[in-house]
């Protein structure tokens, strides 16, 4: 089965907020630089031509007749005139002479409107009738007395700059898209080594959503996403044996609840047509019957006890009580049992009686549970061994048989609901679960040591009533003031 799931939200969302913010900051940066990069070149253009041109700030030196006799003879004398075209303007504004010997384009002179009105130095950007783009510089010249006597200006071509300008921002946005490509292919190459394993992942993951728990996913990386298939990889594990488990349990509770009602139906049956006949055989197909039935009901009781301890209202009444003489009831109830099995049931009970604070039913239900296990699980010529023991506040009971044993892979897992380590023996498997949890509710502990072919002991620690801990010490005490009597 082929569960194939389409993923573009990643891979959206990684364009949307991140690729797209890279897009927006690279092109911030090269217009950015290209901005800088203008004006910086614009500014050492200007600054060379100011020096270049600096000797014509000598006509201020001059009066209003010889200003243009001097001009003329700058201008002859300027020795930049490849780099730069000097104009000389007298005061109504005629150009009296220009180093190209070319008369200009009067159509805009924005940059000497401006000086004359402001006087000082201004820098334009202009165009020229030819298309061509141009630096022009206004300086007003003034004499002595302040009296306006002209103006030069400065024109230089900016189509070197502006090739200049366009290499750079060329080289710029050839480096961007470098850096975007970069972006790109590690962005996308980054979100194909997510979303692949995420698509691996979601499609096993629905494949075993449908009881396909064989499914697995291969770990390829050691990462993250590698412990997440290990993860689900383990969760496939654990569902797959707890499926195996809830079918043998179904099997089992069928094979025990049909057992029973067999012998019942079977029993009863015998005992209807023995009716006026044979009167033993029908009060032994009765007490077949009786048996069986409170077997029946026992069964159900724990499927009950089990549903309520998976619910949370596994509830206990807690009273103090002798556990001594329940232990003993419940052993009691299998010693002709073990016998008829030639099994050797021992139990000697302590001469003090030892108080605890519990649920009578509960733990007894659970004396009884690890009995029958012990009894059920050893073979004709055994021996099941129960045994009490008070030490350190607390009342230790262990039942020890010379069985079959658990196998050591099995030991840490047969308190798991659901689990047999032996399924040819009869059991619901829910037993040692439930029992668990009655004595984890009495603040206890129950744990188990076992060796295949060897045997298995079952050991239960409940803490002691506070009664029990204080009477021995209030007696001591009485002893004391009997004995200075």
């Amino acid at each position: 089965m082929q569960v194939d799931i389409k993923f573009k939200s990643i891979a959206l969302r990684w364009f949307m907020n991140m690729f797209l913010i890279i897009v927006l900051i690279v092109c911030t940066v090269v217009v950015a630089f290209s901005l800088i990069f203008v004006s910086i070149y614009t500014e050492r253009i200007e600054a060379l031509s100011n020096d270049l041109a600096y000797e014509f700030n000598a006509l201020a030196n001059t009066t209003v007749p010889g200003f243009r006799d001097a001009a003329i003879e700058l201008a002859a004398n300027f020795q930049y005139k490849d780099k730069l075209e000097v104009q000389v303007i007298d005061r109504h504004d005629n150009v009296i002479v220009t180093t190209t010997g070319f008369q200009p384009d009067r159509v805009s002179m924005p940059d000497y409107e401006y000086v004359k009105e402001n006087g000082g130095s201004h820098t334009v950007k202009l165009k020229t009738a030819a298309g061509e783009r141009v630096l022009a510089c206004s300086t007003a010249l003034h004499d002595a007395s302040g009296r306006y006597l002209g103006a030069y200006r400065w024109v230089t071509s900016l189509r070197t700059a502006d090739r200049m300008v366009f290499n750079l921002i060329l080289i710029l946005i050839l480096i961007a898209l470098v850096i975007l490509a970069f972006c790109a292919f590690s962005g996308l190459f980054f979100i194909r080594s997510i979303v692949v394993p995420i698509r691996k992942v979601s499609n096993t993951a629905r494949k075993i959503a449908m009881g396909d728990f064989n499914s697995r996913i291969e770990i390829e990386k050691n990462d993250e996403i590698g412990e997440l298939c290990d993860t689900i990889n383990y969760m496939a594990s654990e569902l797959d044996q707890a499926e195996n488990m809830k079918n043998d349990f179904i099997s089992s509770v069928s094979h025990e609840l049909r057992t029973p009602l067999t012998a019942i139906r079977g029993w009863g049956e015998t005992a209807k047509m023995s009716l006026g006949t044979d009167e033993a055989l029908v009060r032994r197909g009765l007490d077949v019957v009786l048996s069986e039935a409170d077997r029946l009901s026992g069964l159900v009781e724990e499927l009950l006890d089990f549903s309520r301890m998976e619910t949370g209202r596994l509830s206990m009444v807690s009273k103090p009580l002798n556990i001594s003489e329940l232990l003993a009831e419940s052993v009691n109830m299998y010693v002709e049992l073990a016998r008829q099995q030639g099994i050797e049931l021992i139990f000697t009970r302590p001469a003090e009686d030892i108080t605890v604070s519990g649920d009578r039913d509960r733990l007894k239900q659970v004396f009884i549970n690890i009995i029958d296990n012990a009894v059920k699980y050893t073979e004709k010529g055994g021996q099941v061994l129960v045994d009490q023991l008070c030490e350190e506040g607390c009342v230790r009971i262990s039942v020890k048989d010379t069985g079959v044993g658990i196998p050591a892979q099995d030991i840490d897992r047969v308190k798991e609901k659901f689990y047999k380590a032996n399924k040819t023996v009869r059991g619901s498997g829910i037993g040692l679960a439930v029992a668990d949890e009655i004595i984890k509710q009495h603040d206890g502990l129950l744990f188990l040591e076992s060796t295949e072919g060897v045997g298995t002991t079952v050991t239960i620690v409940l803490p002691l009533t506070g009664q029990e801990e204080t009477e021995p010490k209030a007696a001591d005490e009485n002893e004391s003031i009997n004995e200075e009597r």
